[in-house]
């Protein structure tokens, strides 16, 4: 498994899965929308901590900076 995810795209889906897992704590969201929203928010955070996201495989989409080695 191939990382394919950059730093931003993990800190967008990490903030964004702290302020859903916020209203949901606070009760701002019921109902559906709150079990279709956590489950959103966890899988964030999953593949924000192992920087990998299964989606992006099909569209051969990688938002990491590739880095090169620079020859001396």
């Amino acid at each position: 498994m191939q990382k394919n995810m950059g730093t931003t795209d993990r800190v967008v889906r990490t903030t964004a899965a702290t302020i859903i897992g916020l209203l949901l704590v606070t009760g701002q969201i019921p109902g559906l929308a709150a079990t279709i929203l956590g489950v959103l928010a966890v899988t964030f955070l999953a593949t924000s901590l192992i920087s990998f996201c299964p989606l992006y495989l099909p569209f051969r989409i990688s938002t990491k900076k590739e880095t090169t080695a620079q020859a001396k």
